[in-house]
C-alpha cells in the first residue's frame, strides 16, 4: 500500500481504453500469444489438456445444476451459504417497499460487500452469531474465505453501521462510509489477535474512499443522500426500452470505483486500479507493459445484474465482460496441468499480488476461461445468451477450481500463495 505509483503521460483515450473490458481481453491476449510462442517467463501452456478441463467443468455443472438453471457468478451466491437465503429474509422485513427502493437497498449491500471480499487469509474465520431473520439457520456455524466475508459484511450492513439514518438502517450512505471506523468493521468481522483478517485497514480505507467517490459524483449517485444504491436510478435512466448494455453498467461501476483503489499504476494522474505489468503487453504509448484486469469491478457488475433484473431491466452483451482472474479460476488451470510453472519459485514461494508471476497467471487465466466457456457451450448445446460467461463461472470454473483445490491441498487453498493487501483478490 505504500509503494509509489508509476506515473507516465498518456492520452485520455488511452486511459479510458485501459479501463475497458476490450483492453482486458486484448492485453491478456498478448500475454497468451507470448505463452503460445514459448516466450513467457513463468508459465508454459499445455493446451492438449484443455479438453480435460472442459470435461471437469461440465461434470461440475451437471453435479451442481443438473437442470442447467445456473445463477450468475455474483456476491449473492455467498449470502445463501449453508442453504439459508439471508438476503431474502432481510428483505422480507421491509414489507411494502417499492421495487426501486428494494433495488437501492440491495445495491447498498452488495457494493460494500464486494469491496470487502478480497482474500481473507488462511487463518480468519467467522462464526454466525445467531439466527438469520425469518430463517431456521443453525446458530454458531463457522464460515471462512468468501462465504465468511460475505456473511460478515451482511452483518455489518444489518447492524446499520453503514447508514446515517436511525430509522432506516439497511442502507449505505456516502457520509457514513467516508468516516467509517476500523473498529466497527473489525467487530462485525470478529477480528481479534487470534482471528486476524488480512488487510483489514486497507479494506476499510476502500469503503472510506467509496464514500468520497460517491459524494464527488452527484450525477450518478445523487446530490442529496448519495449512496451506491443510486446506481439503480442511473441504470434505469440509461436504459432504452428496458434494456441496458453490460458495458454501460461496467462503465458506471468504474466511475464509482476508479478513485477508490490504491494508487499502484497511474497515468495522467489517474489511478488505474487493478492493472499489472508484464513485458508481453505491447503498445506505442505510455500504456506499454500494462495489463488491466479490474476483477472486483467486473464482479461488482455481475453482482448488479440480479437487483436490476428484478427492476425489469434486461442486460445485453454480458460476454463483453471477461472471466474473473482470481485464484479459484486460475488454480483450476494449474491443478489440471494446462498452466505449467517454468521454475520452482512460482509455487515454492509466496508471490505479491502485483508480481509478474501473478500478472502472467491472471492474464493467461482470462484467455483460458473464454476457451473453456466455448468448449462447455458446444458440448452442452448452449449459446452465449443461454449460458453467458457469468453462468459458466458460477456453475463450472469457480466451483471446479474450489473442488480440485480441496482435493489437492488439505486446506483447499490456491496452488500459488498470494500475498494480498485485501484489495485485489
Amino acid at each position: 500500500m505504500n509503494a509509489q505509483p508509476a506515473v507516465a503521460q498518456a492520452s485520455p483515450a488511452a486511459v479510458a481504453y485501459l479501463r475497458s473490458p476490450k483492453a482486458i481481453r486484448e492485453r491478456c491476449g498478448q500475454v497468451f500469444a507470448a505463452a503460445e510462442a514459448g516466450r513467457t517467463p513463468h508459465f508454459a501452456l499445455d493446451l492438449k489438456r484443455l479438453p480435460m478441463v472442459a470435461d471437469y467443468v461440465i461434470a461440475t455443472i451437471r453435479g451442481n445444476h443438473p437442470d442447467f438453471d445456473i445463477p450468475y457468478h455474483s456476491r449473492w451466491r455467498h449470502f445463501t451459504a449453508g442453504s439459508v437465503d439471508r438476503w431474502k429474509a432481510l428483505a422480507a422485513t421491509r414489507k411494502g417497499m417499492l421495487p426501486i427502493d428494494l433495488a437501492r437497498m440491495a445495491i447498498d449491500l452488495v457494493v460494500p460487500s464486494v469491496l470487502l471480499d478480497a482474500g481473507a487469509g488462511a487463518d480468519w474465520k467467522w462464526r454466525e452469531p445467531g439466527l438469520a431473520p425469518g430463517s431456521a439457520a443453525a446458530t454458531g456455524k463457522v464460515y471462512a474465505r468468501s462465504e465468511g466475508l460475505a456473511l460478515a459484511s451482511l452483518e455489518l450492513f444489518r447492524r446499520g453501521t453503514l447508514s446515517d439514518q436511525e430509522d432506516d438502517p439497511y442502507r449505505s450512505d456516502a457520509a457514513t462510509l467516508s468516516q467509517l471506523a476500523t473498529a466497527d468493521v473489525g467487530s462485525a468481522f470478529q477480528v481479534s489477535d487470534s482471528n486476524p483478517l488480512v488487510g483489514l485497514e486497507d479494506r476499510v480505507d476502500l469503503l472510506r474512499r467509496l464514500g468520497a467517490s460517491l459524494i464527488a459524483n452527484p450525477t450518478l449517485f445523487g446530490v442529496l443522500e448519495p449512496r451506491p444504491g443510486r446506481l439503480a436510478d442511473a441504470a434505469l435512466a440509461a436504459s432504452r426500452e428496458g434494456r441496458i448494455a453490460a458495458a454501460t453498467l461496467f462503465w458506471m461501476v468504474m466511475q464509482m470505483l476508479g478513485p477508490v483503489w490504491p494508487r499502484r499504476v497511474a497515468l495522467r494522474g489517474i489511478s488505474l486500479g487493478d492493472v499489472g505489468r508484464h513485458p508481453a503487453a505491447t503498445a506505442t504509448d505510455a500504456t506499454a507493459g500494462l495489463v488491466p484486469f479490474h476483477k472486483l469491478s467486473q464482479w461488482m457488475t455481475y453482482s448488479l445484474l440480479e437487483p436490476l433484473e428484478a427492476l425489469g431491466l434486461t442486460i445485453d452483451g454480458l460476454d463483453q465482460l471477461t472471466g474473473l482472474p482470481e485464484y479459484r479460476n486460475g488454480g483450476l488451470f494449474i491443478d489440471l496441468g494446462v498452466l505449467v510453472p517454468k521454475h520452482a519459485a512460482v509455487l515454492g514461494q509466496p508471490q505479491a499480488a502485483t508480481s509478474e508471476v501473478v500478472v502472467e497467471w491472471r492474464a493467461l487465466t482470462v484467455c483460458l476461461l473464454d476457451r473453456v466457456a466455448d468448449a462447455v457451450r458446444r458440448t452442452l448445446g448452449r449459446n452465449a445468451v443461454q449460458m453467458p460467461l457469468a453462468k459458466v463461472l458460477e456453475g463450472g470454473t469457480w466451483a471446479a477450481g474450489r473442488q480440485i483445490a480441496r482435493d489437492r491441498r488439505p486446506a483447499g487453498g490456491p496452488p500459488i500463495e498470494v500475498i494480498s493487501d485485501g484489495t485485489i483478490f
